[in-house]
């Protein structure tokens, strides 16, 4: 990306991510196109296999109750009522990987939906029926919603996210980063759940230190000129 920017390192089954989401919209009604986000789906479980058992069910459901707590985001508690639900998270990543093409924008929002699916409306997000249902609200037939899903490329591009997130060195979600142009070094911005204020906060300072850095180089390159 070219200027300023965000790569937000996130999981679609990952509850503090679901906290996070309003975050997210803040930093988009505040900044807009001046501050464009690259989602990266981080790989939070993927390759599950095995249901969840008693402890699992109550681990998870702590973190659910503390998130609601930290975020004020809403939960059905549905979910650990079901029997043998297996907390596989790599098809709701595919899924919002397959709306990314259609731009990142729609990535966000399909993260969104997703996460507002399985933690506010008790739906299976794990099951090809749900995640078709969410891509048909943001203009997908389900028919080709369900091709690409089923693509090897849908799978390998989502891999290829996981594998960035690792390469990365990112070992929780949600982690925001912030970048310019084609530099390779990233300034953390949170690494973890943090409210609306406090990350907003942080982005104004760095974009003031790029915009105090940039006038510095342009000065000395006038000074340069100038010689």
């Amino acid at each position: 990306m070219q200027g300023p920017h965000l790569v937000y390192f996130a999981d679609p089954m990952c509850s503090w991510c679901w906290g996070f989401s309003p975050v997210i919209d803040a930093i988009t009604a505040r900044f807009g196109a001046s501050l464009p986000i690259r989602l990266v789906l981080g790989g939070l479980r993927p390759g599950t296999r095995a249901p969840m058992d008693a402890r699992e069910r109550a681990e998870v459901r702590h973190h659910w109750e503390h998130v609601h707590e930290a975020s004020g985001q809403p939960f059905d508690f549905g979910l650990f009522e079901r029997e043998r639900f297996v907390y596989d998270t790599e098809p709701a990543s595919r899924a919002v990987v397959v709306l990314r093409r259609r731009g990142m924008s729609t990535a966000l929002d399909a993260l969104q939906r997703i996460q507002r699916a399985f933690y506010a409306q008790n739906r299976d997000v794990t099951a090809l029926e749900t995640l078709a249902e969410v891509a048909a609200e943001l203009g997908l037939d389900a028919a080709t919603f369900g091709d690409e899903f089923a693509s090897v490329d849908a799978l390998n591009e989502t891999r290829a996210d996981f594998a960035l997130a690792q390469a990365a060195g990112i070992r929780g979600f949600p982690t925001l980063i912030a970048g310019h142009g084609d530099d390779q070094r990233y300034t953390l911005v949170t690494h973890g759940f943090q409210p609306a204020q406090r990350v907003l906060a942080s982005l104004d300072a760095w974009l003031d230190d790029n915009a105090r850095g940039a006038d510095e180089g342009r000065g000395r390159a006038s000074n340069g000129k100038s010689i």
